[in-house]
């Protein structure tokens, strides 16, 4: 129901209401001042009578009292009058006329208690009002009761008993009131009509407010109202106006800025509002993930952490994220469908080798199939029988692209992927600059924790990883070797033919050491022409028996030096964790007494560690 009508309604009901409580009152207020004005009708008939009669008792002519009271009945007015006469004076002057003798009960009482009596009776079928009042001797007055009759004051000498017809009291009563209501009711049609005159603006105002604030709630500040008076309705809508233009400019300037930001525009949008509350969500989103992969320790959890992005907050199910190697011109499938380190699943393997075969490392620029089916000869998008096509991103790090996000998705989910590429891309641009921080960080890391002549880990690696060797030994439960080696007389190199010729010599033993040793040892350079191997799980016989093939490795190596050839022999040192030591520093330490003890013993041998061999010294 609008409004307007239950406006309307509320005043018809309550102008009903006043019309009926008014008729109510009206018709009670005419009945009782129809009853008061018969009340003094009758009072004053039998005040008249009283007087007449005592006239006629005075001047002697009581007698012809019949007559008079006979002429009562003719009284304007007055539908019966009789005079009764009370037992005093029945006692006094004997029995009356038969007109003057009581015929009912209410009567009788009148006489009995001298108490008047008015009531409304039937009578022929007519509604009358009956007054029974009675005459009370007296002696106040010319002439008195007290003349004329025997009794004492006060003494009851009759009553008068008169009925007034109300009929016509009652059908001018109704006629009265059937006016009061008639002219009641016009003018409440009048003040309805008056008032839906006045509430029409307001109606039109509230109709126009309800149909702006819906534009409003569905995202369109457009709408506008209307003024059609100059009050406050009219001014109400004015400032709504005021305020849907300055809605309409601001939504539209935070949805331009918003955009700008996110490098997304669509002047398109069915809800201004909702979309730019989804990009500034997404921005304050994109903020807490920056500060979230700026805490990560690593790239690989920056990745991870993007990783999870892509599968749960945008619901896809298949991407994959490439790390671009620039100095070696390849790439590296770092995330593939959620999984670390993947094999490459939707790119032709050329990529991995050729880093310029993918168009997004090529060109910078997003590549997208949804639009431009094809545009990328790389992408290899048939599973199962099922066709994908996708989306690939850049993220920019220092003018040139580190990484690639692919998304892979069924081709009719295409528009919906289109539409999530703004938001994705501002993630994207957040995780470009930590990306790339922590890749300068891991380099400088590795960079200090490598040495940078033989390109072999060094001693602060060996600092930082122990805990972790130690760690992994006793989960394990098994053991490890440490073989110290160190190049015999290798100050007589640089002595004979100069540094330059010694570096060469260090890095062709590491060289040669590194392809001694398996992919899961570790070789060390632990300082100057000393090396340190660590062996995993590895006892120290069988390390005995490696540390013997490195030995002769190194002896049969040849060094070409300008102008000769050089080989050189190596002295090695063998101790195990834990069967020598329970601590790692002090099997390095009995490695390097075994060392010691091969150099005693003239040197190019392995020598295994044996307790005999420590010795408290200045040495050690």
């Amino acid at each position: 129901m609008t409004l307007n009508a239950k406006i309307l309604l509320f005043f018809s009901f309550l102008m009903g209401v006043v019309l009926l409580v008014l008729v109510a009152v009206g018709l009670y207020t005419l009945r009782e001042f129809s009853l008061y004005t018969a009340e003094r009708h009758a009072r004053s008939v039998a005040e008249t009578v009283k007087a007449s009669l005592t006239e006629s008792m005075v001047n002697g002519t009581i007698s012809k009292r019949p007559q008079f009271l006979e002429r009562l009945k003719d009284v304007p007015g007055v539908q019966g009058v009789r005079v009764i006469r009370a037992p005093a004076v029945d006692k006094q002057f004997g029995q009356g006329i038969s007109l003057e003798r009581s015929k009912d009960e209410g009567e009788a009482e009148v006489l009995e208690h001298g108490q008047p009596v008015f009531k409304t009776a039937e009578k022929n079928g007519s509604q009358v009002f009956r007054a029974i009042i009675p005459y009370i001797a007296t002696d106040t007055g010319t002439p008195n009761c007290m003349q004329c009759h025997a009794g004492s004051q006060g003494t009851v000498l009759g009553a008068i008993s008169i009925d007034i017809p109300l009929d016509d009291v009652k059908q001018q009563a109704i006629t009265t009131v059937s006016l009061l209501g008639l002219f009641i009711f016009l003018t409440a049609l009048f003040a309805l009509f008056l008032l839906r005159r006045l509430l029409q603006p307001l109606v039109e105002t509230a109709n126009a407010v309800k149909d702006v604030v819906a534009q409003a709630v569905g995202g369109v500040f457009r709408g506008r109202i209307e003024p059609h008076t100059s009050d406050e309705v009219g001014e109400i809508a004015s400032q709504l106006n005021r305020l849907m233009a300055f809605l309409d400019e601001g939504i539209s300037t935070i949805g331009q800025r918003v955009g700008e930001l996110m490098g997304h525009q669509n002047p398109n949008v069915c809800n201004q509002l909702v979309t730019a509350t989804e990009m500034v969500e997404g921005l304050v989103e994109a903020s807490h993930f920056k500060q979230a992969i700026e805490e990560d320790q690593s790239k690989l959890e920056v990745y991870q952490r993007l990783a999870l992005v892509l599968g749960d907050k945008f619901d896809f199910l298949r991407f994959s994220i490439y790390e671009v190697a620039s100095s070696k011109n390849r790439i590296v499938p770092i995330v593939v469908d959620g999984e670390l380190n993947a094999p490459c699943r939707w790119c032709d393997q050329q990529i991995l080798i050729d880093a310029g075969a993918c168009r997004v490392r090529r060109t910078g620029h997003e590549v997208n199939a949804v639009d431009f089916p094809g545009i990328c000869t790389m992408f290899r998008g048939e599973e199962k029988g099922e066709q994908c096509t996708h989306i690939c991103l850049p993220i920019t790090q220092s003018g040139s692209v580190g990484c690639v996000v692919q998304m892979v998705f069924p081709p009719d989910q295409g528009q919906f992927a289109k539409l999530m590429m703004p938001f994705i891309a501002v993630y994207l641009r957040e995780t470009a600059p930590v990306l790339e921080a922590k890749r300068l960080m891991e380099h400088l890391r590795e960079s200090s924790l490598r040495d940078a002549m033989t390109g072999l880990y060094n001693r602060r690696f060996l600092e930082e990883y122990v805990t972790t060797l130690v760690a992994i030994s006793q989960r394990r439960k098994s053991p490890f070797s440490v073989l110290m080696l160190d190049l015999d007389y290798f100050k007589q190199v640089n002595d004979t033919f100069g540094h330059e010729a010694g570096d060469k010599v260090l890095k062709t033993l590491a060289e040669t050491l590194v392809k001694s040793a398996r992919s899961s040892d570790m070789v060390i350079r632990y300082g100057g022409e000393e090396f340190l191997i660590i062996l995993m799980d590895t006892g120290a016989e069988d390390a005995t028996k490696i540390a013997e093939k490195i030995r002769v490795k190194v002896e049969e190596t040849k060094v070409t030096l300008p102008g000769t050839v050089l080989q050189k022999t190596i002295s090695i040192g063998v101790s195990e964790f834990p069967a020598d030591a329970d601590t790692f520093w002090q099997v390095v330490k009995y490695a390097d007494v075994a060392l010691y003890e091969a150099k005693n013993k003239g040197r190019n041998r392995v020598i295994r560690f044996l307790p005999a061999m420590w010795q408290e010294n200045e040495k050690y």
